[in-house]
């Protein structure tokens, strides 16, 4: 049986696979960070390669934080412990090992470390994200609007994990810092 401090080692060495780069090199001999905004995640990946390329990375990145999260309890059964194996997640796609420390903007992960803490949640937000992607034509925009109304709806549904919505959250505004600058200057593609 795996200790709670392996399992989380375990869990940010998994979460710095760059799953959008590993596609983009193996099937279409591209890498991603050269092209368009260089990040990592699937809204690059959309960009540089198209919605075949796009859809697995956005499933291998969210997956990222849903598995672990979801295989928590088995490891050590407390209240707390799936959300710190989620953030562990976050940090591990956001500052990959991999990539020296650099890596996605951690929305994907971020969402599916939610779908396993808190499902109605999850969906609620990504209603709000969906929503503002398809009125605005700005997946930035979109994210920053669910970064934003995740602690809320958690905290509305769920206070008891408060904490992690909010430190996800946090952790999709800081890794948005470039966009929040264009978007305010009007540069935001």
């Amino acid at each position: 049986m795996l200790g709670p401090i392996v399992y989380l080692l375990l869990t940010y060495m998994l979460a710095s696979i760059p799953t959008g780069p590993i596609l983009a090199t193996l099937y279409a001999d591209t890498d991603v960070t050269a092209h368009g905004s260089g990040n990592i995640g699937a809204t690059n990946v959309n960009r540089v390669l198209g919605r075949r390329f796009a859809v697995p990375t956005l499933a291998g990145d969210a997956l990222k934080g849903f598995l672990p999260v979801l295989a928590a309890s088995w490891v050590l059964d407390t209240h707390w412990f799936p959300g710190l194996v989620g953030l562990v997640a976050f940090c591990g796609h956001c500052w990959s090992a991999y990539l020296k420390f650099q890596g996605g903007k951690g929305v994907a992960t971020a969402a599916g470390v939610t779908l396993a803490l808190a499902p109605l949640s999850a969906l609620l937000v990504a209603t709000a994200w969906g929503a503002t992607v398809m009125f605005t034509k700005r997946a930035s925009l979109g994210a920053l609007v669910g970064a934003v109304a995740l602690p809320a709806v958690v905290g509305g549904l769920q206070p008891e994990l408060l904490w992690v919505a909010l430190l996800l959250g946090i952790g999709v505004l800081i890794r948005h810092r470039s966009n929040i600058s264009r978007l305010i200057a009007g540069l935001e593609p």
